[in-house]
């Protein structure tokens, strides 16, 4: 029986016994919380209720928890002992029964093993990354990436059909400033005293463009055979070059360009979108338009020093918001509008937008526009995460993407690997700022936590190919009973955990779940390792040390596919 059904059974179970007690209260289900215990000596999980209960009644929490306690009746296959402990906590024994009946459902479900069915027939939209086509994604970029694929991965383990969706703009200033410095560097390589624009793109990638667009232009086959050609230009061919300028379309060849590199490290880290949504069409089909006009009729907008205002403050901001400057010009607000209302228009169960710490003061005025123009938005889920930083030799290193002092996500992927990255982006919960250690991402020790992860998972594969087949006893025959030591039930405690931890996963959208949990799996299988010989002279035991390692293999590997993480077989 899965740990999420015992512990319902348990809630349900103190919450006829409170009745019993007639104490004072308007107490449900939702109100008590079962946590596991650190000390499983007192127990295997624990409540607090008591303490809830002490307040509205006006007892000492430890005479409540004894009473409650006293009128508990649960089934003994399940739960072995209740007990009380100081000040006033109830305390609940599993019977290792149940976790020996896990081990069989684990090898039986296999890669089903911890999926649920709360999403079937249902569908989810998640939008993240959208970063409009400027430059390479950067590691700033790639924590969203990787947040973002993996809420994804977790939703459709938990059944919903899920689509990938990337929004950019292709137009405003970001793509005028991005032309700008196209066209700069295409001059300067003709002439090199050419100035180039302060605020400009500085990469080098803007002139790896640059010189992209001459080789398609001149039919040469690589930046070698460019590079010749230029040395031996003089400089009345210099400028035949330069007066064909109007004729190119930098902006339109640099957007191209970079998206398609984009999308190269996107895969590169096993990420693939299923829509790529413009915000111009939003303008082409007309609905910026038609959601002006809305705001206009419903009295939500009105113009003031030749901007358009919405009225912000009725959905309790403290000032109106401008979404049409006094140059004409939109802000991004409104396109933001207009596409959130094209997501609602799909009829999605589900919508979820990924958006990093900066759009955090913005998000409620789109949200209320969008709830404006008279849309439902309890579907809507927003998740920010916080900006990343690089350590080197404990150092922080300093970046600016309009300078060209970053780190692309290219580069971080050679440094360490992709499955070193992914890990490492969600090694912290997205609300908190993520140090990224590049210097214990190379580390290839106990101290990686996914080369701690995948050793677990490796060593297991290699116990498993050594074992004799002939020599294999059929499932239902196991004799479970015989795991008995510490680490043995240690480990199939946490194994038990991995439905829970997906449905808490499911219901937070936090992928740093899933990888606290494998750790402490991965260690309980080492310590479980480091005291026991697996294949050993009692064959009845070794059949139930092997089904219960291969049990951990299938729990890792299925947690592992959730965060998009390898699990090689030798190491």
């Amino acid at each position: 029986m899965s740990i999420l059904l015992v512990k319902k059974i348990i809630n349900e179970s103190i919450l006829k016994s409170i009745k019993s007690c007639k104490y004072d209260t308007n107490i449900d289900e939702k109100d008590i919380k079962l946590n596991e215990t650190k000390n499983k000596e007192i127990g295997d999980i624990s409540t607090g209720i008591s303490f809830i209960l002490a307040k509205k009644n006006k007892k000492p929490p430890i005479e409540i928890a004894q009473n409650i306690v006293k009128k508990i009746d649960l089934d003994k296959n399940l739960i072995m002992k209740t007990n009380v402990s100081k000040p006033g906590f109830i305390n609940f024994h599993l019977n290792v029964k149940m976790l020996y009946d896990n081990l069989f459902q684990i090898i039986v479900k296999n890669k089903n093993y911890g999926r649920s069915s709360i999403g079937i027939n249902k569908k989810a939209l998640v939008e993240f990354v959208s970063a409009n086509p400027t430059g390479p994604l950067t590691v700033g970029h790639g924590r969203q990436a990787v947040l973002g694929d993996i809420v994804s991965r977790i939703l459709e383990f938990n059944g919903y059909l899920v689509e990938r969706e990337y929004y950019y703009n292709d137009a405003g200033r970001q793509m005028r400033v991005l032309e700008q410095s196209i066209k700069s560097r295409y001059i300067q390589l003709f002439d090199k005293e050419s100035s180039f624009p302060e605020h400009g793109y500085h990469g080098d990638y803007i002139v790896e463009i640059a010189k992209n667009i001459l080789i398609k232009e001149l039919g040469f086959k690589d930046f070698k055979e460019l590079d010749i050609f230029l040395n031996d230009l003089n400089n009345q061919d210099k400028k035949k070059y330069l007066n064909k300028i109007n004729k190119i379309n930098f902006r339109n060849f640099g957007e191209e360009l970079i998206f398609d590199n984009i999308k190269k490290t996107l895969k590169r880290i096993r990420i693939n979108f299923d829509n790529f949504v413009n915000e111009k069409q939003f303008y082409d089909d007309g609905s910026i338009e038609k959601i002006l006009k809305i705001f206009e009729r419903k009295k939500l907008s009105y113009k003031k020093d030749g901007a358009v205002w919405l009225k912000t403050s009725e959905f309790g901001k403290e000032v109106d918001t401008v979404i049409i400057k006094n140059t004409g010009e939109p802000t991004y607000r409104l396109p933001d509008i207009a596409y959130h209302s094209n997501k609602i228009k799909r009829e999605f169960d589900l919508i979820i937008n990924i958006l990093g710490a900066d759009h955090k003061d913005t998000v409620p005025d789109v949200i209320n526009g969008v709830k404006a123009l008279g849309y439902e938005i309890n579907h809507i889920k927003v998740l920010i995460h916080q900006f990343v930083s690089l350590i080197v030799k404990d150092e922080k290193m300093k970046m600016s993407t309009r300078k060209a002092n970053f780190v692309t996500l290219d580069d971080l992927i050679d440094m360490v690997g992709v499955d070193i990255s992914r890990y490492f982006f969600i090694m912290r919960g997205k609300q908190s700022h993520l140090n990224f250690d590049i210097d214990l991402a190379k580390k290839e020790s106990d101290e990686n936590p996914v080369f701690y992860l995948q050793y677990a998972y490796a060593r297991i594969c290699n116990i498993l190919k050594f074992f004799n087949e002939d020599e294999n006893i059929e499932l239902k025959k196991t004799n479970f009973n015989l795991l008995t030591e510490k680490e043995e039930i240690n480990l199939m405690k946490n194994l038990n955990c991995f439905d829970e931890i997906i449905i808490d996963s499911l219901n937070t959208l936090e992928p740093q779940t899933i990888a606290n949990y494998l750790q402490q799996l991965a260690t309980s299988f080492h310590k479980f390792y480091a005291n026991h010989r697996v294949i050993n002279s009692n064959k009845e035991l070794t059949n139930s040390r092997i089904k219960l390692i291969l049990s951990t293999k299938i729990v890792l590997e299925n947690g592992l596919d959730i965060l998009g993480i390898s699990h090689p077989e030798k190491m």
